[in-house]
């Protein structure tokens, strides 16, 4: 499991970098400033929650257990809905998008919780 976490969390980072690249050079000028800045939001919450992958796939060498691997599913669920909706918000401009995204939010702060119990146990 750790070798999974791992990758996806490359994997998010890679893709955190290349949208990143995109916003700033191809968005910039098609989408308004409020639109990109939602674009930008999905962008650096991705990045971050990468890392807490990479974090959980270390913590799994050292503390695995059924905890830990909820704490890595739910980081992934909360950056496919929390920066997949910015992302399709703010390119589509669909508001309605946005009621997803506290979903993923909830997945991520339960990400961090759970990874708290993992490695305090």
């Amino acid at each position: 499991m750790d070798r999974l976490f791992f990758t996806i969390g490359c994997a998010f980072g890679f893709l955190g970098v290349a949208l990143g690249a995109f916003a700033a050079h191809a968005l910039k000028a098609r989408i308004g400033s409020d639109l990109l800045s939602t674009f930008e939001v999905g962008v650096r919450y991705q990045l971050v929650h990468a890392l807490a992958l990479l974090a959980v796939a270390w913590a799994q060498t050292r503390w695995p257990g059924p905890v830990l691997w909820a704490a890595g599913w739910l980081f992934v669920i909360g950056i496919a809905l929390f920066s997949g909706s910015l992302y399709a918000l703010s390119l589509t401009g669909a508001r309605a998008l946005g009621a997803i995204t506290p979903l993923g939010g909830v997945a991520l702060l339960a990400g961090w919780l759970c990874l708290a119990v993992a490695v305090w146990r």
